[in-house]
């Protein structure tokens, strides 16, 4: 199983009951139980007392067999409250001001698994009012909401991002939502939309927010056009957290402290173990965040080909948080360990 983001090993099944449960995963899920050669997607819904819970279902052929996951969706994991994701105050702030534009783009950006989905259906969640017309396209629906109007892509007759965007914009859209950007086609519908009257949201993979820019570059977005339309860039990390039950605490010693920008002699925690986090020493997972509302002196910067190192530059100068920023914070309030944010953080902490 998959706990707080790592693969932990529990008991296993026995040989006899293998096939049995797949097939009868595969008769809830709506599959062909017959069918073992090619991979299948399918989903169960469950409901659990007054809770709903969706079950995405997908299976590969091994060469042992058929591999099956289960990816648990529930909608209870939504939160009305950014803050209850993890973003400070004025983060939250920041990205709900980008967010509650009239029109323009606003990108969800960080690797998969990161939360991306969480954290748009929660803006969502924030826009969706009886007067807005909000259309999604996503790759699949992972929860479904009254009040949006959701599709799924199905690419095998047609419909794709692209081709669901265009329809989109002749149906009278106030916001849209993509669940990513995935090629130049795509991104140059959700820009032209963004440009007007819309307001766009959508993700990308990219490491840190302001590489959201140069990716849209390299996929034939002209700059001044981007810059144009940009509202607000995103980026985010989970964490895992410590275990309240047995993390331990430690003085920092100076030479780290002097290389991570901390205080020299401060009390930190780490990881130990116990039976309570299946000594692993952390127990659950917290976001990282990273929130850039794109001002005036942004947007020109931006627009005249700036590079990342010189956006970030100056946006230090105007004290916005980045990655690196929100995982020490994490850090100091003793909610996760120094080792735990540099392994996820590696690859921004290298560039900082």
């Amino acid at each position: 199983m998959r706990i707080d983001g790592r693969l932990q090993e529990v008991s296993p099944p026995s040989k006899a009951m293998y096939i049995p449960t797949i097939s009868r995963l595969k008769v809830l899920a709506k599959m062909d139980i017959a069918e073992r050669r090619v991979p299948q997607d399918g989903a169960i819904a469950l409901s659990l007392g007054d809770k709903r819970v969706d079950l995405r279902v997908n299976t590969v052929p091994t060469v042992y067999g058929e591999k099956m996951v289960l990816r648990i969706l529930s909608k209870g994991a939504i939160p009305q409250d950014l803050t209850e994701l993890g973003f400070d105050r004025t983060q939250a702030d920041d990205f709900e001001t980008a967010a509650t534009s009239p029109h323009g783009l606003v990108l969800v950006t960080g690797p998969t698994g990161s939360g991306k989905s969480t954290t748009l259906y929660s803006v969502l969640n924030l826009l969706n009012k009886p007067d807005v017309n909000i259309l999604t396209v996503e790759d699949p629906v992972e929860y479904k909401f009254e009040g949006l109007n959701q599709v799924h892509v199905r690419p095998q007759v047609g419909l794709t991002f692209a081709s669901a965007l265009r329809a989109f914009l002749r149906q009278d859209p106030d916001i849209i939502m993509v669940g990513e950007v995935r090629d130049q086609e795509t991104a140059q519908i959700c820009l032209r939309a963004a440009l007007t009257g819309h307001l766009v949201l959508s993700t990308l993979h990219t490491n840190d927010a302001l590489a959201a820019v140069n990716r849209l570059v390299d996929m034939g977005v002209e700059r001044f056009l981007l810059a144009s339309a940009l509202r607000g860039l995103q980026a985010q990390r989970l964490v895992r957290k410590l275990c309240s039950n047995c993390k331990e605490s430690y003085v920092l010693d100076a030479e780290t402290a002097a290389k991570w920008g901390l205080d020299a002699n401060r009390e930190c925690f780490r990881a130990k173990g116990c039976p309570a986090c299946r000594n692993t020493g952390y127990a659950g997972r917290v976001g990282l965040f990273e929130v850039i509302r794109v001002t005036p002196q942004l947007r020109d910067m931006i627009g005249a080909g700036a590079q990342p190192t010189e956006l970030r530059g100056a946006l230090r100068t105007q004290g916005v948080k980045l990655l690196a920023d929100a995982g020490f914070d994490k850090v100091r309030e003793g909610l996760t360990s120094l080792e735990e944010i540099l392994s996820v953080c590696v690859a921004e902490f290298g560039e900082e």
